[in-house]
């Protein structure tokens, strides 16, 4: 079974990428004994993919998986972006950051509240190559948190698709939808060749 150490520390991102690449021994960068936090410097989620996964395969010397992802938010210019974990400030909360969006967004009348997850999975093999992949899934930022589910945005993150929040779609279903699982899907394809 191939391994992959995935440099991330979140434990939401590591539960989907392991249950959508199931082939895979998944280890987080922790369990793989490297403890460092990669400082995002990049300007695109691109950039701050390969900024962690080049930092976790010098450590390791192991395939590495990192992604960068976020919420762009039309009526915002595109914000939060490449910022969504940071939107509210270093260390606030999942609950924090919808607050402050639903605030920026107070005025915005429905047709304006366009927006998108994007996930960029940047993968450095063990020659030290690097590949990335883009994920991208449309949705609407909805008037206020709904379902348990989910991380980060992910309540007020609506899929007309499927008429709810991603936090109220089930997790097997999100898995198959969602930004990452299309950027993943894409790094698979390329393993399997």
């Amino acid at each position: 079974m191939t391994e992959l150490i995935i440099a991330t520390g979140n434990a939401g991102k590591l539960r989907e990428i392991r249950a959508i690449l199931p082939e895979y021994k998944v280890l987080s960068q922790k369990e793989a004994g490297v403890n460092i936090e990669v400082e995002e410097t990049g300007t695109t989620f691109a950039e701050n993919a390969l900024l962690k996964a080049r930092a976790i395969f010098e450590a390791t010397g192991k395939p590495t998986v990192a992604d960068d992802s976020g919420l762009v938010v039309d009526a915002l210019d595109g914000a939060p972006g490449i910022y969504s974990a940071r939107y509210a400030g270093e260390d606030a909360t999942d609950e924090e950051r919808n607050q402050k969006l639903l605030e920026e967004l107070s005025d915005v009348p429905d047709e304006q509240r366009t927006a998108r997850f994007v996930c960029v999975i940047a993968y450095v093999d063990e020659q030290g190559r690097e590949y990335t992949f883009e994920g991208k899934c449309e949705g609407i930022i909805a008037h206020a948190p709904e379902g348990p589910n989910g991380f980060g945005y992910d309540p007020l993150f609506f899929s007309p698709d499927h008429g709810v929040t991603f936090g109220v779609l089930a997790p097997e279903i999100k898995n198959q939808v969602s930004h990452r699982s299309a950027a993943l899907k894409l790094f698979r394809k390329f393993l399997d060749k």
